[in-house]
């Protein structure tokens, strides 16, 4: 079994420029993509960024310039690094991950941690 354990929400001021962490733990051979997603109230999920295992990372386009994210292979964890916060950031924020276990493939999601952006 995969989890991952996301850290790094709360209520943070316009402007400002928190983390997220999300690590990966359990029984898996490899991580491949990790990414993070969030999901405003009435919406669908959707992606903010991704990264894979080589480090090739792809931004929606609200975010790019702003967002950075990264990964370290040794810890299995992904960051998001949020620059210049802005009101409408203001939602919950979910880690993914896909990758393989010993016999197949896995796809697991974060619990979502709430970022909170006030003006």
């Amino acid at each position: 079994q995969v989890q991952l354990v996301e850290s790094g929400g709360g209520l943070v001021q316009a402007g400002g420029s928190p983390r997220l962490s999300c690590a990966a733990s359990g029984n898996f051979f490899s991580i491949n993509n990790m990414g993070w997603y969030r999901q405003a109230p009435g919406k669908q999920r959707e992606l903010v960024a991704v990264i894979t295992s080589s480090g090739s990372t792809n931004y929606t386009d609200s975010v790019k310039g702003r967002f950075t994210i990264s990964r370290d292979n040794a810890k299995n964890t992904v960051y998001l690094q949020m620059n210049s916060l802005k009101p409408e950031d203001t939602t919950v924020y979910y880690c993914n991950a896909n990758g393989r276990r010993w016999y197949n493939h896995f796809e697991v999601w974060g619990q979502g941690t709430l970022v909170t952006v006030s003006s």
